[in-house]
């Protein structure tokens, strides 16, 4: 284990270093110094005193240089020790810490954090790894929540469903059509809510088939108001369209087909009898919008950015009464997303009207 320690393995780096520095300073000493010191120390040709102490001076000088060599290998050696072994601890430090961490976040624990003050690489990977905690927890907060939203809304109408059902045995409640159709409603119920769940997996997982092209908006714009028409005319609900053609984006042409469905149900759900719904199509920089504007109660400043999540409902009896499941805004964005796009909400304020928009990669 200790083998495969950081200290041990700079310890070991260390040494290379300072063994390679080593040998090749006792290379040039040992083997060519000595010819470079002869020469410097030259004598006159028949001289044998001079070459005599000319021998013995680079004797002296070759087992000095091996004593200085032997004393400077003892020395770097244990400076090298010391200083692999601090850095090695300085290192190791934040490295434990993310360790620790990991294998808490391992066992559940989304809230663990590292400091995130080191220097360079070592503080973008503490930061780095705060966010990815971060993203867990988040998604864990989410998942948690979404069981319990989807426990909620499935026990309304299985309590609905089990006590007619309850009735009917006992004799209780006639099976009359009324009751078969109300059966009928919450098993539908039910059905939208299990497509809409299976559909919002896919798309936030990215497993919904896309087919990106170049779709008219403008085109795809007067369909869904085509479309629309019969169910906002018995409340007096107007449905204009607002386009400046051409409007090009690249997106896959069902699905933004879809968005704008979603967008004038809700448009048509919460606006006033008699008021006027606005879809408007334009080209804006480098992108395509479409935008849905009503004039219904409008959101508050919190709820511009809650109406996209999960099960979040404005007026939540209204909603169920029209058959939503709560979660068509959640599509919205995850499908506006899965197309390089984005969705979002605007709103001058409650009792003022609002503005859902969808913004994608113009063609």
């Amino acid at each position: 284990m200790l083998a495969r320690s950081l200290r041990a393995r700079m310890l070991v780096a260390f040494l290379v270093v300072v063994a390679a520095a080593i040998g090749t300073v006792a290379v040039a000493v040992l083997l060519i110094g000595p010819g470079y010191f002869a020469v410097a120390m030259g004598h006159a040709p028949g001289d044998q005193m001079g070459a005599a102490m000319a021998q013995a001076t680079q004797a002296a000088f070759a087992e000095a240089m091996r004593e200085a060599i032997g004393a400077a290998t003892i020395i770097a050696v244990v400076t090298a020790t010391v200083v692999s072994f601090a850095v090695a601890a300085r290192i190791a430090r934040p490295i434990t810490a993310l360790v620790v961490a990991a294998r808490r976040i391992a066992h559940g624990h989304y809230a663990e954090r590292v400091p995130g003050d080191e220097p360079g690489e070592l503080g973008d990977l503490a930061l780095s790894f705060n966010e990815m905690a971060g993203s867990l927890e988040a998604t864990e907060r989410r998942r948690m929540q979404l069981v319990g939203d989807v426990a909620h809304e499935l026990r309304t109408p299985l309590t609905t469903i089990d006590g007619y059902l309850e009735g009917l045995e006992d004799g209780v409640i006639e099976a009359s059509d009324t009751t078969w159709r109300l059966l009928r409603a919450e098993t539908g119920r039910l059905t939208r809510l299990v497509s809409d769940l299976a559909e919002l997996w896919r798309a936030e997982s990215h497993q919904l088939p896309l087919r990106i092209e170049a779709v008219d908006l403008d085109a795809v714009a007067r369909e869904v108001v085509d479309r629309f028409g019969p169910l906002a005319s018995p409340r007096g609900i107007a449905i204009n369209l607002d386009s400046d053609p051409p409007v090009i984006a690249r997106a896959d042409r069902d699905r933004v087909a879809q968005v704008l469905a979603n967008y004038l149900s809700n448009a048509i759900r919460h606006a006033p009898s008699g008021s006027t719904v606005v879809v408007s199509a334009r080209m804006t920089e480098g992108s395509a919008e479409l935008a849905v504007t009503d004039q219904g109660p409008g959101l508050a400043a919190d709820q511009l950015e809650a109406v996209f999540e999960r099960f979040y409902r404005i007026d939540p009896a209204r909603s169920r009464a029209a058959g939503g499941s709560g979660i068509g805004l959640a599509i919205v964005r995850a499908l506006a997303e899965a197309m390089g796009g984005r969705a979002w909400a605007e709103s001058p304020g409650p009792g003022s009207g609002a503005t859902f928009r969808l913004e994608l990669p113009a063609a």
